[in-house]
């Protein structure tokens, strides 16, 4: 069975395909069906929710690429910011950094921001989660079939380690006792928010088509 995966982001191309291995499925992402972004893609996934920013982009890939279509949404969920960056996490600095400063991009620009709002807070109140909703469609007019889990941490003062991707690399696992920017891929598979999500997912298209 062949499943268009809608994202774009190779840290998280990488982590389904390894996830997706061996089993019964043909993954195939936006390039792959020559599905060249459009200037309303970055439009997509305005919604206030994981949930809704999930549900958004399976149905716009679905429709666009006439496949059944997995798509996710997640982010990080910091307690001493009130839940943010939370379904932002994407554009948390584009959306609330100083824009008039430093020439950081994307996660580097994320992470500085994460850090300094974080500046001065304890190690005790630095405690975080990261949450990943995932949507499965088999049709554009269909209803989606949600998952979501979570995992839990704390927020580094500084990065550890260099793997991973968006904000890994200040995030404590509480499940493997070190940094997901440290931690092998399998490793972080085992516990993270997204491996936890698309495992729920996948024994639900096992038992329906395989």
């Amino acid at each position: 069975m062949k499943l268009l995966i809608a994202t774009r982001n190779e840290g998280k191309a990488r982590e389904i395909r390894d996830l997706f291995a061996g089993l019964p499925f043909e993954l195939v992402f936006p390039a792959d069906q020559f599905l060249e972004p459009l200037p309303e893609e970055a439009d997509v996934e305005h919604g206030a929710t994981f949930t809704e920013n999930a549900a958004a982009k399976a149905r716009y890939f679905a429709r666009r690429g006439g496949l059944a279509t997995v798509a996710e949404d997640s982010g990080l969920e910091v307690d001493a910011l009130n839940g943010a960056p939370g379904a932002h996490s994407a554009r948390f600095a584009a959306l609330y950094g100083d824009k008039g400063r430093g020439e950081e991009k994307g996660d580097a620009a994320n992470n500085a921001l994460l850090l300094k709002r974080l500046e001065g807070v304890p190690e005790e109140q630095r405690t975080a989660h990261y949450r990943c909703v995932v949507a499965y469609l088999e049709t554009p007019i269909g209803t989606p079939q949600l998952v979501e889990a979570t995992c839990d941490g704390r927020i580094l003062t500084a990065p550890l380690g260099t793997g991973g991707f968006g904000y890994d690399p200040l995030f404590w696992s509480d499940d493997l006792r070190m940094g997901f920017g440290e931690a092998p891929l399998a490793a972080k598979q085992r516990v993270s928010h997204r491996g936890r999500a698309l495992r729920a997912l996948i024994e639900v298209l096992v038992r329906r088509y395989a």
